[in-house]
Formats: structure tokens, C-alpha cells, sequence
């Protein structure tokens, strides 16, 4: 049978397995959330470029159908200039 001092020489040693596991855990704890704070910010990073993106988005939409708009408002011009044309020929015939 071992003796007390054997067996408390291994709960030491195995205590200071213990501790030195717990250290390395704290380590690679602390490291993780660097790395996860760091994430963080490239993602607050990213959904605001996004956000940004979005709106500028919006605002070409807006131009280029304002833009369209404005080319159908000529077309729409130059057809109701065509109508009255032929209207004012039609009366001068009727006129005669």
C-alpha cells in the first residue's frame, strides 16, 4: 500500500496539472473573445457599408425614373404636338 506522503505527492502533482490546463484554457478563452470582439466590429463594419449601399441604391432607382420619366414626358409632348398638327390641317380643310 502507498504510503500518505506517495499518495499526497500525486494529488499535488495532478493539482498542478490542473492548474496549469486551467491556465491555458484562460489563455485561449481570452484570445477567443479578442477574436470575437474583432468579428464584431467587421460585422457592424460590413452591415453599415450595406446600409450605405442600400441607400444609394435607392436613390439611383429614383433617378432613372425621374430620368425615364422625363424622356416619356417628351415623347408624350411631341405625340400631342403631332395630334394638333393634324388638327389644324383637318380644320383648314374644313374650312375651305
Amino acid at each position: 500500500m502507498a504510503s500518505v506522503a506517495d499518495q499526497l505527492d500525486k494529488v499535488l502533482q495532478k493539482t498542478a496539472r490542473i492548474i496549469e490546463l486551467c491556465n491555458a484554457l484562460h489563455e485561449e478563452n481570452d484570445l477567443l473573445k479578442l477574436e470575437n470582439q474583432s468579428l464584431k466590429v467587421a460585422l457592424d463594419t460590413s452591415k453599415s457599408k450595406h446600409t450605405d449601399l442600400e441607400e444609394k441604391l435607392k436613390v439611383t432607382k429614383i433617378a432613372k425614373s425621374i430620368e425615364g420619366a422625363s424622356e416619356k414626358s417628351l415623347d408624350i409632348k411631341q405625340k400631342i404636338n403631332d395630334f394638333v398638327r393634324e388638327i389644324d390641317k383637318s380644320i383648314a380643310l374644313l374650312k375651305k
